[in-house]
């Protein structure tokens, strides 16, 4: 009996098909189905690269203009699609490239062969001796566990600063740039090595690519291709990598049983969502979940959206069908209902509430001096957030951050005004959220169940207190019962912060981190983090965190930052940094359909729509309930808010407050905006 060879797809294949026309995405498609059906059939047309670095590579014509560049190894019944492009261009990215099993990790690698010295500045003699490389004190074996390639160990030798390492970092496998630049920030190998799936103690065939394509740091890089339906899958989404490749710190994060909860930290881009969705995957197919399912939980209905559509694309239905995803104020409600809950869930204060708020203003005491915006933030980040129910407790409570220094005196007279808009809200039949929240969870304490076999939390960040008390009580305590994901920069719903530990959620030893940005460029990032500076930033668990390691793979223009004084000027700005985009100028921006336009506000994301529109453009708004079903030649338009989880080519930011987090626009806000950007944004300010 015959075996099927084995097809296979590099990430560079399909990120390079991304780029291509769509028209001639369709006819790649068609060809790679058939190609996938049989590699070895009488209508695929091999060619002998001449000029090829490696001997195993072969040109593969499918049409007259088109090449795709395929990898055959001389043992195994293995083809592997390397990369598609015009003929000339397929065969000069041919000619220096190699593929290699990593003597060390095992891992399949395409190894670029160009000379990358040259991007390594050579100091002259006088200063030679001075100068030292950065990883002169790792030997071959232990640089290679990183993940270099044996032919590249001699260039990573030459680096001496973090700069060379940026220089070369296009010709390295993500997981040996990843070990490189934590080696310079001070991690240790052990440290690098031990948060991966990576083993050293193996001894590695360096023939056998069936093997290797298995391994973890392989399938970073590629996917093995088992039917025509999966084939059609993953080429009709190319621009979503991350459904088939995951780096090995993810994949190590997403699989394998956990003994208690959870928290990974990440920047913008650094694949945390798409970490959580992989978790959900995996957890969802053990045994666990055929009883009760995983929830996967999120802050806003939009976003929650987003996760389930996602989770369509790479899930299979049996699958499918044991994970729930809900937003959490959605979730609540519908527990609520079903327990008979007699009060409305209050999601507006100044609309629905204002009557009661009114009422309990009306009997504030006058001699304290205190104004009615002390008040508010007072029920917000202090008896809202620590579910304070009587005057023993608020006399007790913590008030950290807060500025008003209140004696147990004035705790005293403050009380009853929060009694009173509670009694007033109740006489209406209303419940504040957070109170709802802590009802939810005390409903579950009555009587302990286990509602879900885990439960997954995105956005983690935009929880408080009582959310992550009532999510702690969902589910009992146990291994693999809460994953959270997260990141204190983009908290930007609440201004009180959570700790994880004081609301019953230990994760002490079961924290890590995500450094590597996959989204957004360099330049973007840093310019996104320098809107940061002062804000002081958390780790969801009374900890600090910061973004000092956190890099991006990829580089590109300097964000546009300009001032205006008035809204017009922005305005007319921001139509002609559209029309620059959008012009052909720019070798990788001729479809408009991955710009998206933000504002802090639907009256100015209404505005900015409008504006566009006079000028001819095709435009669609995004609203907050609902999904991006838009042509795709249109300009998008969306609150800072609902952008959050989406990423775009292009995003331009315009912001008509000063960037303060207590006098106008919140600059986490627009940190979370611009790093929606891939390759282009800008920052508009009237």
């Amino acid at each position: 009996m015959s075996i099927q060879p084995r097809v296979a797809l590099s990430q560079d294949f399909l990120r390079n098909l991304s780029r291509l026309p769509s028209q001639v995405q369709a006819k790649i498609l068609k060809w790679a189905i058939k190609f996938q059906a049989d590699p070895k059939g009488n209508g695929i047309n091999y060619e002998t690269i001449n000029a090829a670095a490696d001997p195993n590579l072969r040109s593969v014509r499918i049409d007259q203009d088109w090449r795709g560049i395929v990898f055959k190894p001389p043992v195994g019944d293995l083809y592997v699609l390397l990369y598609v492009d015009h003929h000339d261009d397929a065969y000069h990215w041919a000619s220096h490239r190699k593929m290699a099993i990593n003597p060390v990790t095992g891992a399949m690698q395409i190894v670029c062969l160009e000379s990358v010295v040259e991007h390594v500045s050579v100091p002259a003699p006088a200063q030679a001796l001075q100068v030292v490389g950065l990883y002169v004190q790792y030997s071959d074996h232990e640089l290679m566990s990183l993940g270099v390639p044996e032919e590249l160990l001699l260039t990573v030798r030459k680096l001496v600063n973090a700069d060379e390492l940026d220089a070369v970092q296009a010709e390295l496998p993500v997981e040996a740039y990843e070990g490189l630049f934590l080696l310079a920030a001070g991690d240790t190998l052990n440290q690098i090595l031990m948060s991966r799936e990576t083993r050293v103690d193996q001894v590695i065939d360096t023939s056998d690519f069936i093997e290797a394509i298995k391994r973890a740091e392989s399938l970073s890089r590629f996917v093995l291709v088992d039917s025509d339906d999966s084939m059609t899958a993953i080429l009709n989404a190319p621009l979503a990598q991350w459904r088939v490749f995951l780096h090995p710190t993810q994949r190590k994060l997403s699989m394998g049983p956990r003994s208690g909860p959870m928290r990974v930290l990440g920047g913008a881009g650094t694949g945390k969502t798409v970490l959580a969705m992989h978790r959900a995957k995996w957890l969802a197919e053990q045994p666990a979940a055929a009883n009760r399912k995983v929830l996967f939980t999120t802050f806003t209905r939009n976003l929650a959206f987003d996760i389930e559509s996602n989770l369509k694309s790479f899930c299979p239905l049996s699958v499918l069908e044991r994970i729930e995803v809900k937003n959490l104020d959605a979730w609540v409600h519908g527990f609520l209902r079903h327990h008979r809950y007699e009060h409305k869930i209050l999601y507006n204060r100044k609309k629905e509430g204002a009557d009661a708020w009114a009422c309990a203003m009306a009997i504030k005491p006058d001699e304290l001096g205190l104004d009615e915006g002390f008040y508010e933030r007072e029920l917000e980040d202090v008896v809202l957030a620590q579910g304070i129910d009587n005057l023993d407790d608020y006399r007790a409570a913590r008030r950290a951050g807060r500025k008003v220094i209140l004696s147990r005196s004035k705790r005293d007279a403050i009380w009853p005004v929060f009694e009173e808009y509670r009694s007033q809200l109740s006489s209406r039949q209303l419940k504040e959220v957070d109170d709802a929240y802590r009802d939810a969870a005390r409903l579950l304490e009555e009587k302990p169940e286990s509602l879900y076999s885990s439960v997954i939390v995105d956005e983690t960040q935009d929880f408080g207190p009582q959310a992550l008390r009532l999510i702690r009580a969902m589910v009992a305590p146990g291994e693999n019962d809460l994953f959270f994901v997260g990141d204190g920069h983009q908290r930007i719903y609440k201004r009180n912060t959570a700790s994880m530990s004081r609301c019953g959620i230990n994760i002490r030893g079961r924290s890590r981190k995500l450094y590597l940005n996959y989204r957004t460029t360099d330049e973007i990032r840093k310019q996104a983090v320098a809107l940061l500076e002062g804000c002081e930033i958390d780790d969801l668990d009374d900890g600090k965190d910061d973004n000092s390691r956190y890099k991006s793979l990829s580089h590109g223009p300097a964000p546009i930052l300009e001032s205006f004084s008035g809204l017009e000027q922005a305005l007319s700005k921001a139509v002609e940094v559209v029309n620059v985009w959008g012009s052909g100028q720019q070798a990788d921006s001729n479809n408009l359909a991955t710009t998206c336009v933000m504002a802090g506000s639907q009256k100015l994301r209404d505005a900015l729509a409008q504006h566009f529109a006079s000028k001819g453009f095709a435009i669609s708004v995004l609203d907050a309930t609902a999904a991006d079903t838009a042509p795709v030649e249109n300009i998008r338009f969306a609150t800072m808010h609902r952008a959050k989880g989406l990423e775009f080519d292009h995003v331009i930011v315009v912001a008509d407050a000063l960037l303060d987090e207590n006098m106008g626009i919140d600059p986490r806000l627009v940190y979370v905006a611009m790093t929606r950007a891939k390759v282009r944004a800008a920052l508009l300010q009237a």
